[in-house]
């Protein structure tokens, strides 16, 4: 898996665990809704800045957004 796919499926795995639609991820993040969508759908780059406004939107490590599903698993304990 490369990484935009890594982070993609990461964005929408914490966004779905917070509750948040892609709007709402969108308001507290500071970036538009479309914007979103793109990233979850591998469309769109994303800025290192705005890397970090979702992460903080989403209140995880930045780094985590950056690691594969399996590894996540692995350092959890298979939770």
């Amino acid at each position: 898996m490369d990484i935009i796919s890594v982070f993609a499926c990461n964005i929408k795995k914490y966004r779905k665990i917070k509750g948040f639609s892609q709007e709402k991820l969108a308001c507290k993040s500071g970036l538009h809704r479309t914007y979103i969508s793109a990233i979850e759908r591998q469309k769109r780059s994303i800025a290192l800045d705005n890397v970090q406004k979702i992460a903080d939107a989403l209140e995880v490590d930045t780094y985590v957004l950056f690691i594969p599903e399996y590894e996540n698993t692995k350092q959890t304990g298979g939770k």
